[in-house]
């Protein structure tokens, strides 16, 4: 396998906002490195699946065989068991993917446009030479590689080592960490095509526990808890729950990690590096999604490094105009919803029996998440005018 001494971009990661930045680059006539370091593209899986089919359309082609199922409604649980209903009608339709696929499949169309891809290849450091980042070391097959390069796309999840080489703060307070654990369960019987949130804090302190359908008998099943109020692992939470919901189910799949839930950190470029997707917090704080933003802060990095590479300047001032863009489009609504999740994940139990009970009075064609959030800041004016002004602008 030809591995050249050098590439105008390299990046680092394999998931989404990793194989959408290569892609855009490539496509821009670029030429561009992706170095993935486990053993496939998608493998393993750490993510609950879901996503609102209008964050993926408006890039891809739907395909069949990367859609588990689709959802037409959400249910929201109370401590007291009360639900509230969301309809497709008020948040759209969403899907469940096969993120084996789904994360495969970009790859493959990053591959068509001309990106070089290698997996089982691990970055282990920057090169930099007079203080300047020109390249990445790797390791491939126990054979080390030094290959030179103008920019370096970090795109290597919550621990980010392409940030913390590059002298980026990265770090996250334990109340913007979230705890997670999922299992997949089969031998159950759930509806297929709506989605499921569990709240209050003996379920999930300072988060939440949710199934997501995968078809008539198999489902992610899984909890998020703050780190900061955690006095068990998210595994004691989640194993109560399932055996309080499904005491017979047979579990096949088991994934644990952290979602970051800060925001965007406030530098994600310097000089010949650019952080993007979860490396640069850009998951929405009080879901937890990161889906949607990976791929919307890769075509952005892509095409800002392309033209970065074309202008023959790959400065901080330069690469900046991607946080700038990223902000615009997607960072400050996720910013006001940081806000919020540290207004929501703070109630009370009762308090969110209370913001239940008022929601069924919504007709669920109408009932959306800016109605909930807006039942929920009740009574914080300054929380209620920055909502409307991120679902505004």
């Amino acid at each position: 396998m030809l591995i050249k001494d050098f590439y105008d971009v390299i990046v680092i990661g394999g998931g989404p906002a990793g194989t959408m930045s290569a892609k855009t680059v490539a496509e821009n006539g670029i030429d561009v490195l992706l170095l993935e370091r486990d053993r496939e593209i998608g493998i393993p899986v750490r993510c609950a699946e879901g996503v609102a089919i209008s964050a993926i359309d408006q890039f891809f082609p739907l395909e069949k065989r990367w859609i588990a199922t689709e959802i037409y409604g959400t249910c929201l649980y109370s401590p007291d068991g009360n639900r509230a209903y969301i309809s497709e009608k008020a948040i759209g339709r969403g899907l469940v993917l096969e993120r084996r696929l789904f994360d495969s499949a970009i790859a493959e169309y990053a591959a068509k446009k001309g990106a070089k891809i290698l997996t089982k290849a691990n970055a282990i450091g920057l090169v930099k030479e007079n203080g300047k980042i020109c390249g990445v070391v790797f390791t491939l097959m126990n054979v080390k590689y030094k290959v030179r390069c103008n920019i370096v796309i970090g795109a290597d999840g919550i621990e980010s080592r392409v940030g913390r080489w590059a002298g980026l703060d990265t770090r996250l307070s334990l109340n913007n960490i979230e705890s997670s654990a999922q299992y997949v369960l089969t031998d159950i019987d759930v509806d297929s095509h709506s989605c499921h949130f569990y709240f209050g804090n003996e379920i999930a302190p300072g988060g939440y526990a949710w199934i997501f359908p995968k078809g008539r008998n198999i489902a992610n099943i899984g909890i998020g808890v703050s780190a900061e109020r955690l006095h068990n692992n998210a595994k004691y939470y989640l194993d109560k729950f399932v055996q309080e919901k499904f005491p017979n189910a047979s579990i096949i799949a088991f994934i644990a990690g952290a979602v970051p839930t800060s925001g965007t950190l406030p530098k994600i470029t310097s000089d010949n590096v650019m952080l993007i997707g979860d490396a640069a917090r850009q998951v929405n704080p009080v879901t937890g999604g990161g889906i949607a933003s990976a791929i919307i802060s890769g075509q952005i990095a892509g095409k800002i490094a392309a033209q970065s590479i074309k202008s023959n300047n790959c400065s901080n001032n330069f690469l900046n105009k991607y946080h700038k863009q990223w902000m615009k489009i997607r960072g400050n609504r996720l910013k006001i919803l940081h806000k919020l999740k540290e207004s929501f994940f703070t109630l009370t139990d009762k308090q969110f029996c209370e913001i239940c009970r008022i929601a069924n009075q919504v007709d669920e064609d109408k009932l959306n998440l800016f109605q909930l959030f807006k039942i929920a800041v009740k009574g914080n004016p300054k929380l209620l005018a920055e909502l409307v002004k991120a679902y505004l602008t």
